[in-house]
This record gives structure tokens, sequence and C-alpha cells, in this order.
């Protein structure tokens, strides 16, 4: 079943701000990433879904029903997460989760007591006293405490550390096999890859590609810092057959970009000289994307 239709949406605010044509299907039980640079068209693209705004051509549909004129039938089974939280500030956690179960008309909070523990949450702090971590975990129980079908979900681990990450991704894989229909905006390429099935990017508000997520792992380039103890090592290194991205003669080290199978070749050649350090660079999803492009793929 498809559960969130987007068909040739277009919304222009001039200097080519906005979505133009812009068509997307979710399915049920699918978890979907949403990926592109700030100005793109994401949150343009979130907030007609949300009901927020009225599409000049086109529309979106979530559960077989009108995103703008039957928003508050959607709201009964949609949970978002926006990428900005703002909530009020003389409220304590406590206070806020209970606010949103009595206004969504939830008596059990079974979900939501479970989701504090979870992310190990002390919500009796007031809002204001809290990190950007904490506020993080009491929107994500407010987004998942009612238990929707559909998750909207835009820059979820935002403030989380690295442990508290992982535990939401498990908490997608929960939510997954449940059927549920999530539509994830993120930068995090360890985030999409271990969440994912299927990811989209735009760019200046048009879809440039959709593919399953091992499509983009398949086109990523590893990316590795490494500095040497000689100069003669600096320079012997860089007559071999890789990419060298970046040189500093200064600071005796390089950015290299290699391929997969390119690994074992890099390891023989670091072997006969002395390094000082290596460090792999981590790349956002973008720049794989960015990279999978630049390498002249077409797009599916």
């Amino acid at each position: 079943m498809t559960t969130i239709i987007i068909e040739k949406l277009t919304k222009d605010y001039g200097n080519q701000k906005g979505v133009f044509d812009l068509s997307l299907q979710i399915e049920e039980g699918e978890v979907f990433g949403f990926l592109g640079p700030n100005g793109a068209g994401k949150t343009t693209t979130i907030r007609h879904l949300l009901g927020f705004t009225k599409a000049q051509s086109g529309g979106a549909a979530i559960l077989g029903l009108d995103c703008w004129s039957e928003a508050k039938k959607i709201q009964q089974n949609l949970g978002y997460l926006p990428a900005e939280i703002a909530f009020p500030e003389n409220m304590t956690g406590t206070q806020l989760i209970q606010h949103t179960a009595k206004m969504r008309g939830i008596r059990d909070t079974a979900k939501a007591e479970e989701l504090v523990d979870m992310f190990d949450l002390d919500p009796s702090a007031k809002i204001k006293r809290m990190s950007k971590g904490m506020k993080q975990k009491v929107g994500i129980v407010c987004a998942f405490m009612h238990d929707p079908k559909v998750l909207i979900l835009d820059e979820p681990t935002t403030g989380l550390d690295p442990l508290m990450q992982s535990v939401f991704v498990d908490l997608i894989h929960q939510e997954k096999q449940k059927g549920k229909s999530i539509l994830m905006s993120s930068h995090l390429f360890e985030e999409i890859e271990g969440t994912c099935d299927r990811i989209a990017m735009i760019k200046q508000g048009r879809l440039i590609s959709v593919m399953d997520a091992q499509s983009v792992k398949k086109f990523d380039r590893t990316t590795f810092k490494i500095s040497f103890r000689s100069l003669h090592d600096f320079h012997s290194i860089q007559q071999e057959e890789f990419h060298i991205r970046e040189a500093y003669e200064d600071t005796l080290h390089i950015v290299i970009d290699i391929d997969d199978h390119q690994l074992n070749m890099l390891l023989r050649a670091l072997a006969k000289r002395e390094v000082a350090a290596l460090r792999e660079i981590k790349h956002s999803l973008e720049d794989s994307f960015m990279n999978f492009y630049k390498g002249g793929h077409d797009h599916v």
C-alpha cells in the first residue's frame, strides 16, 4: 500500500526557491530518506505534507487524504519531529508530554513512558534548562507517543550523543517492523544507511534521484587524512596512482580519496613509509550523492 503520495508538487517562491514538479511515493512499512542542501526544498515539501502550505499546482496525500483539505484527519495518524524544536520554555518535559497526550486524546501513556525509559530521559526539568539533546528526546517522545501510522522526522538525531543515536536507530527499526511509513530528513550517512530503504536527493527544488541506500554506498569513496614523518615520504606517496585531493607540505599531510578496491594498494604503499597519523574523514550523505553525480552516473 502506498502511504504518502506527492505528485507534481509545485510551489514557486521566486528566485528558484520552492519545489518544482516534485513527485514521490512512500510505501507502507518503508523508511524513506530525504536529502538535500539548505534551501533545496526539503522544508517546503514537509510543510505541504503537514498541511501548512497550499500547492500552486500538484499536491500531496497521506493515507489517501489530501494534505491541504484534510490535514486535521491526517494529524490523528501522523507524528512529526521538526528540525528546530521550539517548546514552551516554562513547562517541564513532563508537563509538555502530558499536554501533548491531552491534545491527542491519549489516556494510556504507556508508550510515552516506554520512550522516556528507552532514551534515559528525565523529563522533570524545565525545558529552558534542558540541553539540545534533552529537548530532542522530549520531541521524539511527543512524535512517537500516540503510535502514529506515519512519521515525518526532520534531522531527528540532532543533539543526541552516539549512544542515543544508536537507540534511535533501534526505535526506527521497531516502528518499521510494525508497518509504519517514515519520511526522514538527515545528513548523516550512518543514520540513513542503517535505517532507510530508499533515499531521495532534492536540489534547487527539483528531485535529482531516488535509489536504495546500498546503491548510494556502492558509489561512495573513502577519504583519508595521512601525515608523514619525512618530506621524502610526503613527496613519494604523491607519485603513487592515487587521487590526492589536498597536499600540505608545511604539515606533511595529504588528503586522499580511494575506492574500495584500492584499499590494499594504499596499505601496501603506506607500509613502505613512515606514517605519523592516519584518520578517515567521514562524509555526509550529501557528499556521497555529490560524488555519485560527479561520476556521471544516471539518476534512477
